[in-house]
Protein backbone atom coordinates (compact mmCIF):
# COMPACT_ATOMS: atom_id res chain seq x y z
CA UNK A 1 0.00 0.00 0.00
CA UNK A 2 2.87 2.02 0.05
CA UNK A 3 6.28 1.78 -1.05
CA UNK A 4 9.70 3.68 -1.02
CA UNK A 5 10.71 7.01 1.64
CA UNK A 6 10.09 9.35 -0.91
CA UNK A 7 7.22 11.45 -2.63
CA UNK A 8 5.74 8.17 -3.30
CA UNK A 9 4.80 7.64 0.51
CA UNK A 10 3.51 10.88 0.96
CA UNK A 11 0.72 11.24 3.59
CA UNK A 12 0.60 7.83 4.64
CA UNK A 13 2.48 8.26 7.97
CA UNK A 14 0.24 11.22 8.97
CA UNK A 15 -2.77 9.57 8.35
CA UNK A 16 -1.36 6.19 9.71
CA UNK A 17 -3.89 5.02 12.31
CA UNK A 18 -6.88 6.06 10.16
CA UNK A 19 -5.47 3.98 7.28
CA UNK A 20 -5.09 0.80 10.03
CA UNK A 21 -8.68 0.71 10.37
CA UNK A 22 -9.58 1.31 6.88
CA UNK A 23 -7.26 -1.24 5.60
CA UNK A 24 -8.21 -4.00 8.21
CA UNK A 25 -12.15 -2.98 7.38
CA UNK A 26 -12.27 -5.28 4.46
CA UNK A 27 -11.10 -9.00 3.96
CA UNK A 28 -8.30 -10.63 2.61
CA UNK A 29 -10.83 -12.76 0.08
CA UNK A 30 -13.11 -9.70 -0.59
CA UNK A 31 -9.61 -7.53 -1.50
CA UNK A 32 -8.48 -10.21 -3.93
CA UNK A 33 -11.80 -12.10 -5.36
CA UNK A 34 -11.02 -11.48 -9.12
CA UNK A 35 -7.19 -12.97 -8.89
CA UNK A 36 -7.71 -15.90 -5.99
CA UNK A 37 -7.60 -18.57 -7.93
CA UNK A 38 -3.94 -17.46 -9.10
CA UNK A 39 -2.63 -17.41 -5.83
CA UNK A 40 -0.47 -20.67 -5.00
CA UNK A 41 -1.27 -23.69 -3.27
CA UNK A 42 0.47 -23.62 0.66
CA UNK A 43 2.93 -23.52 1.40
CA UNK A 44 4.57 -21.12 -0.58
CA UNK A 45 7.19 -18.37 -0.60
CA UNK A 46 5.13 -15.28 -0.40
CA UNK A 47 6.60 -11.13 -0.79
CA UNK A 48 4.04 -8.81 -0.16
CA UNK A 49 5.61 -5.22 -1.21
CA UNK A 50 3.84 -2.07 0.91
CA UNK A 51 2.30 -4.38 3.31
CA UNK A 52 0.74 -1.71 4.66
CA UNK A 53 -0.57 -3.30 8.01
CA UNK A 54 -0.24 -6.82 7.41
CA UNK A 55 -4.05 -7.64 6.57
CA UNK A 56 -2.45 -9.78 3.55
CA UNK A 57 0.31 -10.68 4.72
CA UNK A 58 -1.63 -12.28 7.64
CA UNK A 59 -4.12 -13.67 6.10
CA UNK A 60 -1.34 -15.39 4.03
CA UNK A 61 0.69 -16.33 6.82
CA UNK A 62 -2.49 -18.04 8.74
CA UNK A 63 -3.31 -20.24 5.38
CA UNK A 64 0.38 -21.93 5.90
CA UNK A 65 2.49 -19.52 3.27
CA UNK A 66 6.38 -18.35 4.59
CA UNK A 67 5.58 -14.38 4.49
CA UNK A 68 7.80 -11.56 4.25
CA UNK A 69 6.43 -7.99 4.07
CA UNK A 70 8.38 -5.14 3.45
CA UNK A 71 6.63 -1.58 4.41
CA UNK A 72 8.72 1.55 4.16
CA UNK A 73 6.10 3.95 6.53
CA UNK A 74 7.08 3.06 10.50
CA UNK A 75 4.20 3.83 11.46
CA UNK A 76 1.92 1.50 9.22
CA UNK A 77 4.65 -1.35 9.88
CA UNK A 78 4.13 -0.64 13.75
CA UNK A 79 0.75 -0.85 13.45
CA UNK A 80 0.91 -4.72 11.14
CA UNK A 81 3.83 -6.08 13.87
CA UNK A 82 1.23 -5.33 16.68
CA UNK A 83 -2.27 -6.65 15.07
CA UNK A 84 -0.40 -9.46 13.42
CA UNK A 85 2.05 -10.39 16.01
CA UNK A 86 0.34 -13.93 16.53
CA UNK A 87 1.32 -14.45 12.37
CA UNK A 88 5.39 -15.79 11.71
CA UNK A 89 5.78 -12.65 9.69
CA UNK A 90 9.22 -11.62 8.69
CA UNK A 91 8.62 -7.46 8.41
CA UNK A 92 11.20 -5.24 7.04
CA UNK A 93 11.82 -1.44 5.99
CA UNK A 94 12.42 -1.76 3.26
CA UNK A 95 10.45 -0.52 -0.19
CA UNK A 96 9.99 0.16 -4.13
CA UNK A 97 11.72 1.04 -6.63
CA UNK A 98 14.76 -0.86 -5.36
CA UNK A 99 14.03 -3.10 -2.54
CA UNK A 100 17.42 -3.40 -1.35
CA UNK A 101 16.38 -5.16 2.19
CA UNK A 102 14.52 -7.53 0.48
CA UNK A 103 17.10 -8.66 -2.08
CA UNK A 104 19.66 -8.75 0.65
CA UNK A 105 17.65 -12.09 2.30
CA UNK A 106 18.66 -13.89 -1.04
CA UNK A 107 15.30 -15.21 -1.61
CA UNK A 108 12.93 -15.38 -4.35
CA UNK A 109 9.43 -16.04 -3.78
CA UNK A 110 6.47 -18.36 -5.35
CA UNK A 111 4.38 -15.15 -5.19
CA UNK A 112 4.67 -11.20 -4.61
CA UNK A 113 1.53 -9.09 -3.78
CA UNK A 114 1.93 -5.75 -5.30
CA UNK A 115 -1.95 -4.17 -3.59
CA UNK A 116 -2.23 -0.21 -4.59
CA UNK A 117 1.57 -0.15 -4.82
CA UNK A 118 2.82 0.67 -8.60
CA UNK A 119 0.90 3.90 -8.91
CA UNK A 120 2.76 6.08 -6.42
CA UNK A 121 5.88 5.42 -8.59
CA UNK A 122 6.49 7.60 -11.36
CA UNK A 123 7.46 6.39 -15.23
CA UNK A 124 11.26 5.85 -14.23
CA UNK A 125 10.71 4.10 -10.67
CA UNK A 126 8.31 2.11 -12.52
CA UNK A 127 10.36 0.69 -14.69
CA UNK A 128 13.23 -0.22 -11.90
CA UNK A 129 10.72 -1.89 -9.98
CA UNK A 130 9.62 -4.22 -12.70
CA UNK A 131 12.85 -5.57 -13.49
CA UNK A 132 13.85 -5.58 -9.48
CA UNK A 133 10.58 -7.54 -8.97
CA UNK A 134 10.76 -9.93 -11.85
CA UNK A 135 14.26 -10.67 -10.71
CA UNK A 136 12.79 -11.78 -7.00
CA UNK A 137 10.37 -14.41 -8.88
CA UNK A 138 10.82 -18.13 -9.03
CA UNK A 139 10.42 -20.18 -12.38
CA UNK A 140 6.93 -20.26 -12.47
CA UNK A 141 6.30 -17.55 -9.80
CA UNK A 142 3.47 -14.55 -10.17
CA UNK A 143 3.24 -11.16 -9.46
CA UNK A 144 -0.55 -10.01 -8.07
CA UNK A 145 -1.19 -6.60 -8.36
CA UNK A 146 -3.96 -3.66 -8.13
CA UNK A 147 -3.69 -0.42 -9.73
CA UNK A 148 -5.62 2.75 -8.36
CA UNK A 149 -7.62 4.92 -11.14
CA UNK A 150 -9.47 8.05 -10.88
CA UNK A 151 -8.99 11.28 -8.39
CA UNK A 152 -5.59 11.25 -6.45
CA UNK A 153 -6.33 11.95 -2.51
CA UNK A 154 -5.07 15.70 -1.28
CA UNK A 155 -1.58 15.10 -0.28
CA UNK A 156 -0.76 11.80 -2.36
CA UNK A 157 1.44 11.23 -5.46
CA UNK A 158 -0.32 9.07 -7.65
CA UNK A 159 -0.26 8.77 -11.12
CA UNK A 160 -2.66 6.60 -13.77
CA UNK A 161 -1.15 3.82 -14.75
CA UNK A 162 -2.55 2.02 -17.75
CA UNK A 163 -3.15 -1.96 -17.46
CA UNK A 164 -1.48 -2.34 -20.69
CA UNK A 165 2.16 -0.32 -19.63
CA UNK A 166 2.46 -2.53 -16.89
CA UNK A 167 2.30 -6.04 -19.44
CA UNK A 168 4.29 -4.23 -22.16
CA UNK A 169 7.24 -3.83 -19.09
CA UNK A 170 6.68 -6.92 -17.30
CA UNK A 171 7.43 -8.57 -20.83
CA UNK A 172 10.30 -6.79 -21.40
CA UNK A 173 11.17 -8.45 -18.01
CA UNK A 174 10.05 -11.73 -18.62
CA UNK A 175 6.95 -11.47 -17.56
CA UNK A 176 3.74 -12.64 -19.33
CA UNK A 177 0.08 -11.86 -18.34
CA UNK A 178 -2.43 -14.99 -17.62
CA UNK A 179 -5.35 -12.65 -15.92
CA UNK A 180 -6.89 -8.98 -16.54
CA UNK A 181 -9.91 -8.07 -14.09
CA UNK A 182 -11.78 -4.63 -14.04
CA UNK A 183 -13.61 -3.63 -10.75
CA UNK A 184 -15.32 -0.93 -9.07
CA UNK A 185 -13.95 1.18 -5.56
CA UNK A 186 -14.94 -1.34 -2.30
CA UNK A 187 -15.14 1.56 -0.21
CA UNK A 188 -17.51 3.68 -2.96
CA UNK A 189 -15.38 6.61 -3.51
CA UNK A 190 -16.77 8.52 -6.76
CA UNK A 191 -14.32 8.10 -9.69
CA UNK A 192 -12.37 5.57 -8.46
CA UNK A 193 -11.99 1.68 -10.15
CA UNK A 194 -9.24 -0.56 -9.71
CA UNK A 195 -7.50 -2.79 -12.84
CA UNK A 196 -6.16 -6.46 -11.38
CA UNK A 197 -3.15 -8.58 -13.22
CA UNK A 198 -1.76 -11.41 -12.81
CA UNK A 199 1.82 -11.55 -14.75
CA UNK A 200 3.67 -14.92 -14.60
CA UNK A 201 7.70 -15.93 -14.87
CA UNK A 202 7.08 -19.07 -17.34
CA UNK A 203 8.71 -22.52 -16.06
CA UNK A 204 12.11 -23.03 -17.80
CA UNK A 205 11.84 -19.36 -19.16
CA UNK A 206 9.69 -20.11 -22.09
CA UNK A 207 7.60 -17.26 -23.38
Amino acid sequence: MTVGLNASTAGYAEEADRLAVQYESIAFADVHALVLPFFPATPADVLDVGAGTGRDAAALAALGHRLVAAEPTAELRAHGERLHAAHPIVWLDDGLPDLAGTRALGRRFDLILLTAVLMHLDEGDRQTAMAVLAGLLKPGGRLILSLRHGPVPPGRQMFDVPADEVTAVGRRHGLVERHRATRGDMFDRGGVSWSHLVLETPVGGAM
